[in-house]
């Protein structure tokens, strides 16, 4: 009769620590978002015709909440959907340099997620352009800690999370565009000498990079966490790093006080102790501070916002929080590499421009000079004034590629105004047009720091 009583009271106490168990867990969607870049690179030359087929690579391990669910490095598979024909004038200005070729843009979709395990995850995304930019991998970091699995969902530990967002900032220290390297001077003489022929073939370079946005949600599960590991969700205390992918495209060329700025948490935050913070998918808001528009002779455009709250994911059941007092700052920036985007100490962002652009006026000067050197003491016998192959050559194609070099071997007029001509658009472009504008497209990766003090506003602005 006892034995029958400890039965119900064993398996009532049973059921309440499972209930108590289950109140303090939380259901945690593991969910890779419609919309979310993928940013990969092509591990080979990839011809721009349709259909032609794509293999690449993870860039950046895509995280969902507080986990990586698909490493760095993972293959993926995809195809050439379409070719769209260039800008007219860029068409305009490629025909004035020689270039007749009928340049188009591949646009290409990837399908096929292969993960380190072999196995495959079919995907969805929306066909893009190869960005203007070779991806080089990051030299491998000294003394590396070993890493373990947390058990989730092709998931890895927090630490193992937490180290790896350490690596990237360090690495970002210098600007998040440091994985973004110039190409290799073997491959990039090639492609300046094939693209003078005045009709040539189109690719897309080794290590282009592409960012492939999901047009479907990935989903890896749910798992249940300990209300208490997620304690610690809120502002990080002190300075700290965070990576944003921006939600809105942002231009120093037309930004003012009312444009409002928006972005995602693409990975999570956390603790010197490896305590959760902020997790991926969290939203953060704000406006523009301070902006200046591009001007000529090369003066580059300038920017500067901030983010004034954030909103944990929505699941959470967490309020906003306001950071007014000590806002969200700008703290290194990918865009167009050929703007050289500088943050400051302010967190206001700057068009720069290299100073060794200013030795091409200075060569087309040469070039330009000698083209039109046709002293007839220079020559002997009868072909003194019309021996100057080699400059004219030089002035040809300064001015009009291959096609003016041999346009300009019948008469020296037209090899010197060849080379004047290439002088004066080198001149124009490297010194008197407008500088670069300050643009973040849409899914742009900045990083921000979090807890900054707040900074007296420079005179360089306008402002708002």
């Amino acid at each position: 009769m006892q034995l029958q009583t400890t039965r119900p009271l064993f398996g009532f106490s049973l059921l309440v620590a499972v209930t108590l168990s289950a109140a303090e867990s939380v259901h945690v969607p593991l969910t890779v978002s419609r919309g979310v870049p993928l940013r990969v690179y092509v591990t080979k030359r990839l011809p721009m015709r349709r259909q032609e087929p794509v293999q690449a690579k993870l860039i950046d391990p895509i995280y969902a909440f507080d986990r990586i669910v698909v490493p760095a490095g993972t293959a993926l598979q995809g195809h050439v959907t379409k070719l769209d024909p260039v800008s007219k004038m860029t068409r305009i200005q490629a025909i004035l340099n020689g270039d007749f070729t009928p340049l188009h843009f591949a646009r290409v979709e990837f399908t096929t997620l292969i993960m380190p395990d072999g196995k495959t995850l079919p995907i969805h995304t929306a066909d893009s352009q190869g960005l203007p930019t070779l991806y080089s991998a990051p030299k491998p970091a000294k003394n590396k800690k070993a890493q373990t699995n947390n058990g989730g969902v092709l998931g890895t530990a927090k630490q193992q999370a937490q180290q790896q967002i350490q690596q990237q900032i360090a690495s970002r220290t210098r600007g998040v565009i440091d994985v973004v390297r110039g190409p290799n001077k073997k491959e990039q003489l090639e492609d300046f000498l094939v693209n003078k022929l005045p009709y040539h073939p189109q690719w897309y370079r080794r290590n282009t990079r592409f960012d492939a946005v999901l047009s479907e949600p990935l989903d890896f599960g749910v798992v249940d966490l300990p209300s208490d590991t997620l304690k610690a969700v809120g502002l990080p205390v002190g300075e700290s790093w965070g990576h944003i992918r921006l939600l809105t495209a942002l231009s120093s060329a037309s930004a003012d006080a009312k444009t409002q700025v928006a972005g995602v948490l693409s990975q999570p935050v956390f603790s010197a102790d490896h305590q959760l913070i902020l997790p991926e998918g969290t939203q953060l808001t704000g406006r523009i501070r301070q902006a200046r528009p591009a001007r000529w002779f090369h003066r580059g455009g300038q920017l500067r916002f901030t983010f004034d709250r954030v909103d944990p994911p929505a699941f959470l059941a967490r309020e906003p929080v306001s950071t007014e007092r000590a806002p969200v700052t700008l703290a290194a920036a990918e865009s167009d590499p050929n703007a050289h985007v500088k943050v400051d100490k302010e967190g206001a962002a700057k068009a720069t421009e290299s100073k060794t652009r200013l030795l091409a006026p200075m060569i087309a000067l040469l070039v330009a000079s000698r083209a039109a050197d046709n002293d007839e003491g220079r020559a002997s016998g009868s072909a003194g004034s019309t021996a100057n192959y080699g400059g004219r050559s030089l002035g040809g194609f300064s001015g009009f590629g291959y096609l003016g070099t041999a346009a300009s071997q019948g008469s020296k007029t037209l090899g010197a105004a060849l080379g004047y001509y290439g002088l004066a658009w080198t001149v124009y472009s490297t010194i008197v047009s407008r500088g670069r504008e300050v643009e973040f497209k849409k899914d742009s990766a900045i990083d921000v720091r979090f807890g900054a003090t707040p900074r007296v506003a420079s005179n360089k602005f306008v402002a708002p």
